[in-house]
């Protein structure tokens, strides 16, 4: 069906502009996608399609919550997760996690491979998670500015894994 790929696609292109402008997914956006999200599911399914979609918003904050409180990822990421999952249900939106996941991790690599700073984050990762242990406080795990070539968009990742869904990846 057309709304179970193109749907999801624009929800998180148009969140990934957002946030490659701004730095921040706007809310009232992501109101607006888990609402169409709930009403497609409703019409496509049902009342009966409303525990998945229920629980395919929930479990984008069951297992990404740990890494808002610790400021690895932001907000508008695990929010954007949510209303894609509203649509796409508990099983498809656990894979889009973990596409988007092996994605950003290649990225990541591509960064850090190409600026040769693999060392110096992985100290910089170290220190963080003990200054965290050893004080529970909960800092930004990024560096303050976008400019620091490491820091990158999560959204963009969550596009392409999207993307793929689209395409009949997963």
């Amino acid at each position: 069906m057309l709304c179970d790929t193109c749907l999801p696609v624009v929800m998180a292109g148009a969140a990934m502009i957002m946030d490659l402008r701004t730095a921040r997914v706007d809310n009232g956006w992501i109101v607006f996608c888990l609402v169409t999200g709930l009403t497609v599911r409703m019409f496509r399914d049902g009342p009966g399609g409303l525990p998945d979609a229920l629980f395919g918003i929930l479990l984008p904050l069951m297992l990404l919550g740990w890494l808002f409180v610790l400021r690895m990822l932001g907000p508008g990421d695990i929010k954007l997760f949510c209303a894609i999952g509203s649509i796409l249900g508990a099983e498809k939106i656990l894979k889009c996690i973990v596409f988007s996941i092996l994605i950003g991790a290649c990225i990541s690599a591509a960064i850090l491979i190409s600026t040769g700073n693999i060392r110096r984050r992985f100290l910089y990762f170290i220190r963080y998670m003990s200054g965290f242990a050893r004080t529970g406080e909960r800092k930004p795990y990024y560096r303050s500015g976008m400019s620091a070539p490491e820091n990158f968009h999560f959204t963009v990742p969550v596009f392409l894994s999207v993307v793929l869904y689209a395409g009949g990846v997963y």
